[in-house]
């Protein structure tokens, strides 16, 4: 397996009609759809990285800023931000296309954390991403912010130890 891996190389593309048994009695898509949907895409964009199993650890954000209609035509983006030593953090964005015009807009967003495992679902190495774009260089940085902040929650890491975090600060 390669040591390293361009953050383009994990891109995964979605795209979905919102049809009748999707929406809710306001004719919005449900949200445990999308959440679904948003699932899958990420983990083919995290399994992109490593070509191994791997498994959802963490809803980081989910982001519901429009609604998306019956009928809408919904494209969600996956691609792999920042791999740690066994887990990727994978930024979605979703897109929604108006069936009658064809405009398209983003309208909601995701950051999923995923893990590989072996064959006995331990967790295992990934490859080392390298971010390209401005965009990926600026999601790149941003998701070891995430998560030293993660880590100092759940009381893994103490604060002082957080030079990423410090640096918005200083």
């Amino acid at each position: 397996m390669s040591k390293t891996k361009k953050a383009s190389e994990t891109l995964a593309v979605m795209t979905e009609f919102v049809l009748p048994n999707d929406t809710n009695t306001l004719g919005n898509l449900m949200g445990g759809k999308l959440l679904h949907w948003l699932d899958i895409c990420a983990a083919i964009s995290a399994h992109r990285l490593c070509r191994r199993v791997v498994v959802t650890a963490a809803v980081n954000n989910v982001s519901f800023s429009n609604p998306i209609k019956l009928g809408d035509i919904v494209t969600l983006e996956a691609k792999v931000s920042r791999s740690f030593s066994s887990s990727m953090e994978v930024v979605i964005d979703v897109f929604v296309e108006d069936h009658r015009t064809g405009v398209k807009k983003q309208c909601n967003n995701a950051i999923y954390t995923f893990v590989a495992v072996d064959q006995m679902g331990n967790p295992i190495g990934v490859p080392e991403l390298v971010p390209e774009s401005a965009e990926e260089k600026e999601r790149y940085d941003a998701a070891l912010r995430r998560r030293q902040l993660s880590l100092i929650l759940s009381g893994k890491m103490d604060p002082k130890d957080a030079t990423e975090l410090k640096k918005l600060f200083s």
